[in-house]
C-alpha cells in the first residue's frame, strides 16, 4: 500500500507552507489571509530513500455558517478517514486555541497515527512555550518552522517510522500486476473494464462521475493474468466540490500509487486537455509503468495522417517523457482492446527489467566514450561505472569524479540511451550520479 499522510489544522497555521516546504514544491498558494486553501494538494515527499505522498487540506473550522468552511471542515474529516497519517499542526504563537481543543478531540477518537506538529517555532523561547501543547493530550510533539525549515528534518524522520520500509511494502505485494485505469470523468473507463471481461460488472451511464470507488477485478483471459482496477475520474480541484467525490479522487490517487501499470484514458473528441496532463504528471511522479489510451476514436473523421498528428500533439504535451506507447481504440467497436493487454504486460515487463550490471557497462561505458560529459570549468568529468539499483521501477547510478557537474541536457541524453538500448518504453526512470 501507499503512504498517506495528511496534514490538518485550523486555518492559518502555516499548513500550505509546511506542505510547501516537504514536498519541495510551490504548488500550495501561501497567504496570510486565513482560509486561501479551499482544495486539496497532493505531493511527494522523498527523504532518506524513501517515499510517501502527502495532502495539504484546508483549515479546520467548527460552528461556522460560511459555505466554503462546511466544505473544508467535511473534506478534512474525509482525510483523516483515508489517511494512514496525520499531522496535526498547531501554531506556538497562539498557544492552545479551543479550535485546536475540538481538533484534538476528534483526532483522539479517530484510532489514527497521530504527530502534533508545533509550527512557527523559530527561537529557543518559543521551544520553551511549546510545552503547553502537552495539554492536548496526544503525547510528544515535534517543533518546526515552514518558513526556514528548522526542525524538518527529525519532522521527516519520525513520519518514515510511522510507514513500513520499502522492503516490507515490496514483500506485502501480490505478485499479480495491477493494471489500473485512470482518467477524467466518462472518458469510458468503467466501459473499457466491461469491454475486456465481456460483463456488465460496472454501472455505465452518460453522466460524469457514475464511479465513485476504485473496484478490483481479477483478469484471466487469453494467457494474461492481472488486477484490473477502475477509479473515479479525475477533475480539476476546482471543480471537486462534492464531499464523496472529493473521497474519489482520494481512492483514486491511492490506486496509481499501488498500481504496476496505468492506462491513461482521454477522450479523442476533446484530445489531451490540462487535466489529462496533470494525471500523466502524477503517474509519472509515482514512477508507474504507462500507456496512454485515446478512446472514442470511432467518433473520428480521420485520414491516412490524423493518428500520426494526434499522436504528435500529445507527445508534444507530455514532453520531455515521451517514449510512451498510444494507442487509438474505441470501446464500443472494441477496436484495438486486445493490444491494450498486450501493451500494458509488455511495460510491466519493462517497469521490471534488470540489466546485468556487466551487459549495462558494456553498452552504456561506450556510449559515454561517443560523447563525453561537458567540461565545467575548466574541470573534466569522468564516467567510470554504471548499475541498476534494486528498486520497483527502473533507477540506475552512475559513478563519476565530479557528479555535481552533470547537467540536464546530458542526463536526458544518457536516459535516451538507456531506452534506446534497453527497451524501457513507458517506464518513467531515475538516474542518479554518485562521487566514486
Amino acid at each position: 500500500m501507499g503512504n498517506l499522510a495528511a496534514i490538518i489544522g485550523r486555518p492559518n497555521v502555516g499548513k500550505s507552507t509546511l506542505f510547501n516546504r516537504l514536498t519541495g514544491s510551490r504548488e500550495a498558494i501561501v497567504d496570510e489571509q486565513a482560509g486561501v486553501t479551499r482544495d486539496r494538494h497532493y505531493g511527494k515527499v522523498e527523504w532518506n530513500g524513501q517515499e510517501f505522498s502527502l495532502i495539504d487540506t484546508g483549515g479546520y473550522v467548527i460552528n461556522s455558517d460560511d459555505v466554503f468552511e462546511e466544505e473544508i471542515r467535511q473534506q478534512v474529516m474525509l482525510a483523516i478517514e483515508e489517511a494512514d497519517l496525520i499531522l496535526f499542526l498547531v501554531d506556538v504563537t497562539c498557544g492552545v486555541t479551543d479550535l485546536e481543543e475540538g481538533i484534538a478531540n476528534i483526532l483522539r477518537r479517530s484510532n489514527k497515527k497521530i504527530l502534533l506538529v508545533v509550527n512557527k517555532v523559530d527561537t529557543s523561547e518559543r521551544q520553551y512555550d511549546a510545552t503547553v501543547f502537552y495539554g492536548l493530550g496526544l503525547g510528544d510533539y515535534y517543533t518546526v518552522s515552514s518558513v526556514n525549515g528548522s526542525g524538518t528534518g527529525d519532522l521527516l524522520d519520525a513520519i518514515l517510522e510511522q510507514f513500513p520500509a520499502r522492503e516490507q511494502i515490496i514483500e506485502e505485494r501480490d505478485e499479480l500486476p495491477r493494471i489500473t485505469i485512470v482518467g477524467r470523468p466518462n472518458v469510458g473507463k468503467s466501459s473499457l473494464i466491461n469491454a475486456l471481461t465481456g460483463e456488465s460488472r460496472h454501472i455505465v451511464t452518460p453522466l460524469a462521475g457514475t464511479t465513485r470507488d476504485t473496484t478490483e477485478t481479477l483478469y484471466n483471459k487469453y494467457g494474461h493474468l492481472f488486477y484490473l482496477v477502475d477509479t473515479a475520474g479525475l477533475r480539476k480541484k476546482g471543480k471537486v466540490s462534492e464531499d464523496v467525490e472529493f473521497y474519489s479522487v482520494m481512492r483514486a490517487i491511492r490506486a496509481i500509487e499501488n498500481s504496476d501499470v496505468c492506462l491513461l484514458m482521454i477522450d479523442a473528441t476533446q484530445g489531451m486537455e490540462a487535466q489529462d496532463q496533470n494525471i500523466f504528471n502524477l503517474i509519472q511522479r509515482n514512477r508507474k509503468g504507462m500507456v496512454i489510451l485515446v478512446n472514442k476514436w470511432d467518433l473520428i473523421g480521420k485520414d491516412t495522417h490524423t493518428a500520426k498528428q494526434y499522436q504528435t500533439a500529445i507527445y508534444e504535451r507530455i514532453a520531455p517523457f515521451t517514449d510512451v506507447p498510444v494507442i487509438f481504440t474505441s470501446v464500443v467497436t472494441k477496436q484495438r482492446l486486445q493490444k491494450v493487454l498486450e501493451t500494458a504486460m509488455e511495460v510491466h515487463q519493462n517497469r521490471t527489467r534488470r540489466i546485468p550490471t556487466h551487459q549495462l557497462n558494456e553498452v552504456m561505458l561506450k556510449v559515454i566514450n561517443d560523447y563525453h560529459p561537458p567540461a565545467v570549468k575548466g574541470k573534466h568529468i569522468k564516467i567510470k561505472y554504471v548499475t541498476q539499483l534494486p528498486t520497483l521501477a527502473p533507477s540506475f547510478v552512475f559513478f563519476c569524479n565530479l557528479p555535481q557537474y552533470i547537467r540536464e541536457p546530458y542526463k536526458r541524453y544518457l536516459e535516451n540511451k538507456l531506452r534506446e538500448h534497453f527497451h524501457f518504453s513507458g517506464v518513467p526512470m531515475q538516474l542518479f550520479f554518485r562521487n566514486k
